[in-house]
């Protein structure tokens, strides 16, 4: 990556604008190996403000052992191929970095002590309903303490604000507070819609 990032450095004291394709193939073995290496090796370089586009490919050892393993690693897809887990792990990249924004992007506490419910399954279930949404922001927080100052830059927010209630939020702005839990998602997307920025999937 230093190597990459000099030459870059480099084309620009040239002055050289053509565009800069980063190509990066992984010899590793698990789903999770491989994201890693794409993201420390793409990811700080885009992160930087080099580059124009990604290539990731992976050596044939790797590739024949992907084809036998889970394919999707921790990133809340289920690919079914390897192509098809290169081509996720590509978009969310450039998603991560800000060179293109293609899906929803969540903001999620860590959950701790405070945490009002299960955060986990709660996240897994408004993906599952609001992962069509290209270049919407949805926080999920476990608490009403830390919750808005986290979500900060969200344009939506979901957070727990008593045993069973939560709280919506537009941007910064409280719209319904102490909403039952069982139907709190289905207010979120209510939200959504009552905003424009809801979509059928």
């Amino acid at each position: 990556m230093q190597t990459v990032r000099a030459a870059c450095v480099k084309l620009q004291q040239e002055r050289i604008t053509a565009p800069i394709v980063f190509i990066t193939d992984s010899n590793w073995n698990t789903a999770d190996e491989h994201l890693i290496h794409y993201a420390t090796e793409t990811g700080a370089l885009f992160l930087d403000g080099f580059g124009d586009g990604i290539c990731l490919g992976m050596t044939k050892n790797a590739y024949t052992q992907a084809a036998t393993l889970n394919a999707s690693g921790r990133n809340y897809l289920n690919n079914q191929s390897p192509e098809q887990f290169v081509n996720n792990t590509a978009f969310s990249i450039l998603q991560a970095t800000r060179m293109r924004i293609s899906k929803t992007e969540y903001i999620s506490c860590p959950s701790c002590g405070r945490t009002l419910f299960d955060l986990q399954e709660t996240t897994t279930k408004i993906r599952s309903v609001t992962n069509h949404l290209k270049g919407v922001k949805i926080a999920i927080m476990g608490c009403i303490v830390n919750g808005p100052g986290e979500m900060a830059d969200a344009d939506f927010g979901y957070v727990g604000s008593g045993p069973g209630k939560i709280t919506l939020y537009r941007g910064k702005e409280v719209v319904k507070r102490n909403v039952n839990s069982e139907v709190a998602v289905d207010e979120l997307i209510n939200l959504l819609k009552e905003n424009e920025a809801w979509v059928e999937p």
